[in-house]
This record gives structure tokens, sequence and C-alpha cells, in this order.
């Protein structure tokens, strides 16, 4: 080896080695660049792990209210505060105890609230006694000093949040929420005559004497749960349908409409360049406009509806599958078409029996992948076009409230997902290998 060469060598192998560090400095460079730009240290700050806490705890629990309208004395007690909800007089929970004009409500670990006719009380362990009274436009609070930061005071209202419940007197009603475990009415309704019952009970009842002559126990059972008012299952039933349905109909279209086009746009296939060429730049251009776009678009022209995502999903998944379905028409083994036109068999014989086996495997594996996808899709489309699952989501979460129906609207999405990876996959094998 020359000393040339030597020199050239080293040089490479110096190149080289200034190339394997300067990759990671970019990378890194630029990590710190998108940090700053996106004030990454700021939304840390910026973040409230108190709310996110409350958040995780709405997913599971749900909470009572008790209020007390201060004007008339009415005493009111409801799940989530809603009417559908409400405990009827002689049907309240074991830790609401009425005596006269003084309620009593045991939050548990020794958190005891009492509403007296013109005050109320709440005992807080290992703090003391707060007593609140109206004096005409004011609130008086009597406390131990100083008052931590759990409790709130202006004028008009006195708050108390611990982790045993929340407290809050007004001039206008008195309100005390206590959260609890668990996803309250899920089965039924305060007012079925199911509710409350356990298993062992709801079995011995299914045998018993009817409670409603029109019809069996089992029925009114499944009637009660279908039609809950509150979590309404028959609805969220049918917006999984709805859901399941859009993604279906977008793909299986998409699919349907691309293949003849995927021809004309494969250069094995078609002969002149201005039809190719046509075709690409179509696929290109419906690809290349994002499904939510098309989501906004179609909502205008057609008008809200589950139809209108499918139609979206068919949209965009048409460029999709056209560019695929091209390619694997271009990438065939041409002896067997050659095989075919030997035999004086047509252009679309040679097309069924020559080309579409060998790419269904690859087109039903590509469609296939593509409907679970879409499946997750769906649900942010159904969202914008007032369909779906999505629909359902979105209204909870502006709700600010129905956290719990959140959480069991993300459940029944993974669920659905899930279901449809396994079927997908069950019917890739059987088709592909048999």
């Amino acid at each position: 080896m020359t000393a040339a060469s030597l020199t050239a060598l080293q040089s490479s192998f110096r190149t080289r080695r200034l190339t394997a560090l300067a990759v990671p400095v970019l990378v890194l460079l630029y990590l710190i660049y998108i940090a700053i730009s996106f004030d990454v240290m700021g939304l840390a700050g910026r973040a409230k792990l108190d709310n996110a806490k409350i958040l995780l705890s709405d997913f599971v629990s749900y909470k009572t209210h008790v209020t007390r309208n201060n004007r008339d004395g009415a005493l009111s007690v409801a799940i989530e505060g809603e009417a559908k909800g409400t405990y009827a007089p002689g049907q309240l929970p074991d830790w609401v105890k009425l005596a006269g004009d003084v309620t009593t409500i045991d939050l548990g670990r020794g958190h005891v609230v009492t509403y007296l006719p013109d005050e109320a009380r709440y005992v807080v362990p290992d703090y003391g006694t707060i007593d609140i009274k109206s004096d005409g436009a004011k609130l008086v609070l009597s406390a131990p000093e100083p008052l931590p930061s759990w409790i709130n005071v202006t004028d008009t209202r006195i708050s108390v949040t611990t982790d045993q419940g929340r407290f809050a007197y007004s001039r206008s009603k008195v309100e005390t929420f206590r959260y609890q475990m668990g996803w309250e009415m899920f089965f039924f309704t305060l007012d079925s005559p199911f509710y409350g019952k356990t298993y062992g009970q709801l079995t011995a009842m299914l045998v018993g004497p009817r409670i409603d002559p029109a019809q069996s126990n089992a029925a009114l059972m499944w009637h009660d749960f279908w039609h809950n008012p509150v979590w309404h299952h028959a609805d969220v039933a049918w917006a999984m349908f709805e859901t399941v349905l859009m993604a279906f109909l977008g793909t299986f279209g998409a699919a349907l409409v691309a293949l003849p086009l995927a021809f004309l746009a494969a250069s094995n296939f078609a002969p002149f360049r201005v039809v190719r060429f046509a075709c690409r730049r179509v696929f290109d251009f419906v690809r290349g406009v994002d499904g939510l776009i098309w989501t906004i678009i179609l909502s205008r022209a057609f008008g809200p509806g589950p139809m209108t995502g499918a139609l979206a999903i068919l949209t965009t998944d048409t460029g999709t599958f056209g560019k695929m379905f091209s390619e694997a028409l271009e990438n065939i083994d041409e002896k067997q078409v050659e095989g075919l036109r030997s035999t004086g068999a047509n252009a679309f014989l040679r097309a069924r029996f020559g080309v579409l086996p060998q790419i269904a495997p690859i087109l039903l594996s590509q469609i296939l992948y593509y409907l679970e996808s879409n499946t997750r899709s769906a649900t942010v489309i159904g969202a914008i076009v007032g369909g779906g699952i999505g629909l359902l989501l979105t209204q909870a979460i502006q709700t600010q409230k129905d956290w719990e129906d959140v959480a069991y609207y993300m459940i029944l999405i993974v669920g659905m997902v899930m279901l449809m990876d396994s079927f997908s996959g069950w019917l890739r094998r059987r088709f592909i290998k048999g």
C-alpha cells in the first residue's frame, strides 16, 4: 500500500468517525430546539396534577349530591346530580339520616356534615368543627384558625374540599358531595325493582312471581338494563354499530373503487402514459388531503351523518389503495398471464385468473389492515359528522362531569379495535394459508 493510498484511507476513516459523531449531535440539537420552541419546561410547570388526580378518580368513581334549598328547606339526594338518579324520599342511602329539620351526612372516617335549619356544620377529624351561618347578605364562618388551603371563603360562598368529599354553602343552597368507587346505576336505575339487589337475589327473582303481569321477570330485567336512561346501553350499542359500519363501508368501498383504477395506473397494464399519469395524480390528490379535511368538506356538502363519515374514509383510502394496488400489479409474474394469453383468453379472463390470484393475498392484507386503522379513525370522524361512538364520547367530554361515561366509551373503543384486530388476523390466516 502506497503512502498516498494510506493517507486517503485514514482520511476516509476520519470522515466516517466525524459523521458518526455529527449525526447524534445534530439530533440532540434538534431535540433541544424543539424543547425550547414548544416551551416544554413551561408546559411542565403549568401542569395541574391535582386536576389530573381528580380526573382519574372520576373515571372510576361517582359522586352523590346531598342538596338542601335554603329558601324552602327542600332536601334532594341525587347521584351525579341528575334527575334520573334522584332518590325517592323513603329510599335514601344509609349514610344520610333525616330527623325532622336536621340532616346528618356521614362521609366516612369521622367526617360528618349536619344540616341545621339556619346553618350547616362540618366536623373534620384532626382539625375541628366548621360552622357556617347565613346572616342576611353575608355568610358567617366559625372555624379553627388559621384557615387551611382546602377551605375557600368568599362573601357569597364557602367551600370545603377533603379526601372524603366536598361541601359548599351559599345563600341559596348547601350541598355536599360524597365520592364512591364504581359506576352506580350501570345495570339498573333507582326506579327499577332490580336496583340494589345482589346477584343471588336477582337470580331468585328470575323464577319468582312476576313483577309485571305483561312480561316475565327476565324480559323486564333485560328491558331495564338495555333501556337504562342513565347509561343508555341501547344507544351506545347502536353507536358502536355505526362506527364499525363507517369503517367497513369506507374501507371496502375504497377497495372496490381503487382496484379497477389501479389497472389504469399500472405501467404493465395501461399502455398510454397520459392515462397512467392522470390516475396516479388523482391518487396523490385524494391521498394527500387528510381524512379529517375530507370529513369537513363532505359534511358541508352532504350534511352530518355516518354515511358522510364513510364517504370521507372512502375518498382518502381510494388514493392509498390505488397506489398500493398499482404497485402490486406492476410486480406480478408475467408468465402466468402469458400462459393464459396463449390459450386465447381475453383481457378480463387474464386479469381474473392470471393476475388477481397473485395479488389477492396482498390486497386482502392491506384492506384488513386499513379496516383496523379506520375503525379507530371512525371514532374521530364520527365526532365531526355526528355519528357513532365518537359523538357520544365528545358529548361526554364537553359536559365536564360525565367522566365515568368517557372511561366507559374509551373501554368500548379499545375493545372494538382489539376485536377487529383479532377478526382481521383470523381472516388473513384463513385466506392466505387456507
